[in-house]
């Protein structure tokens, strides 16, 4: 059954706005099936096809010549000669929604798109399934442990996978064609190391410093691998807001993964049982809720404009949403029953903030909705529906 994205919507209207669409994220999200749903009378190509990415690398023009009504072009970072002849293309037929590009590394890909195809590639980042995708077609974990656990991976509901299974090929694949494409890395044992302490990290300040030491790797090689874990889309690192209400600021980005059945099965999670008791299953909430705000805005084609913020005698909001001139607050608590100190940051925030500061919300691990303290509180089941977050 063909689960229908959020993003196709998006994708489609901002194919009738430029030349081109490029759709980025991890290996596995559904980048394929979504762009051959939306533009089925287009050819497709895989440039992960030796024979095609051969032809692509020796005679880009010739390749192309193949396409005058455009196309798919699938994984098409693996031909970088191909962006200058795309480009050149384009602004001889001036049409809309010409080429659909894939690809799931941002290093490549977006050197291409800047270099070549500035102005005239919109950019569609997808993340695995949003829960209220899985939702809509009542496919969706019935547990919030069950749904941590399993992640959101497309693979994960065809049925027939195994989880721990798929999660184990996963990660081994994506060592040995992802990391080897972007960097050297000479040990591996390091790096797939390195991999699990960022996942018993998640939703924590990021120190490099002594990610580095406890891998027994320099700084420089923690930087990059940092770096490649994010264009890859495994991580994401969400930056501080600048805005200080003359308060001293944390500056330091918190690491987060984008899927919390990777970081799970990582961190050696098997089964809903061990992660209800897990030490780490509150900062596991707080990574899927920053995940699914990410989809939602990625999804309308928007960019992320999410941020954190933090002062330096431990003040907190989880999330900061910027909508124009505004700054929506998110607090995030696993906990299934709502606590008064639940709202303590919320408050002071909303102090500090005054008008900047629009509506306040609380996602927590219960099943019930309320208004409380001005404060709208959320059950993590309705974090997916339309019209969440909104500044007022």
């Amino acid at each position: 059954m063909l689960i229908p994205r959020q993003a196709e919507a998006a994708l489609l209207r901002l194919a009738g706005e430029y030349p081109a669409v490029a759709v980025t994220g991890p290996r596995q999200s559904g980048k394929t099936t979504l762009v051959r749903k939306a533009f089925p009378d287009k050819p497709y190509v895989s440039l992960e096809d030796l024979d095609e990415r051969r032809f692509a690398s020796d005679d880009p023009g010739g390749f192309l010549s193949r396409y005058p009504d455009g196309a798919i072009l699938d994984e098409v970072q693996h031909c970088p000669s191909l962006f200058s002849y795309l480009q050149t293309r384009m602004d001889q037929i001036r049409r809309k929604g010409l080429f659909v590009l894939t690809g799931s590394q941002q290093f490549n890909l977006l050197s291409g798109i800047s270099q070549s195809l500035a102005g005239r590639v919109a950019l569609v980042p997808l993340l695995p399934f949003a829960l209220g995708e899985l939702q809509a077609v009542k496919r969706a974990p019935k547990t919030l442990s069950d749904l941590l656990l399993r992640g959101l991976y497309p693979p994960i509901y065809d049925g027939r996978t195994q989880i721990g299974v798929w999660y184990g090929n996963y990660v081994r694949t994506y060592i040995e064609r992802d990391v080897r494409q972007i960097i050297n890395v000479r040990d591996l044992n390091a790096f797939q190391r390195f991999v699990r302490m960022c996942a018993g990290r998640t939703g924590q300040l990021t120190n490099l410093s002594e990610l580095a030491s406890d891998c027994g790797v320099t700084h420089n090689t923690a930087k990059a691998w940092l770096s490649v874990l994010e264009a890859s889309y495994i991580l994401h690192l969400l930056q501080p807001h600048h805005r200080n209400f003359r308060k001293r600021l944390v500056k330091t980005p918190k690491l987060y993964f984008l899927d919390t059945g990777l970081a799970c099965w990582l961190l050696g999670i098997q089964t809903p049982g061990q992660l209800d008791s897990h030490p780490q299953r509150g900062a596991l909430f707080e990574t899927w809720v920053l995940g699914e705000l990410l989809k939602n805005r990625f999804n309308k084609g928007l960019e992320s404009d999410l941020y954190f913020w933090r002062d330096r005698s431990g003040h907190e909001v989880d999330v900061l949403i910027e909508e124009g001139n505004r700054l929506i607050p998110v607090e995030i608590k696993a906990g299934q029953t709502v606590a008064v100190d639940f709202f303590r940051n919320l408050e002071h925030w909303k102090r500090l903030a005054g008008r900047v500061s629009g509506k306040a919300w609380l996602v927590y691990g219960g099943d019930k909705g309320q208004s409380r303290l001005g404060v709208e509180v959320m059950p993590w089941a309705e974090v997916g529906r339309p019209g969440n977050f909104a500044a007022s």
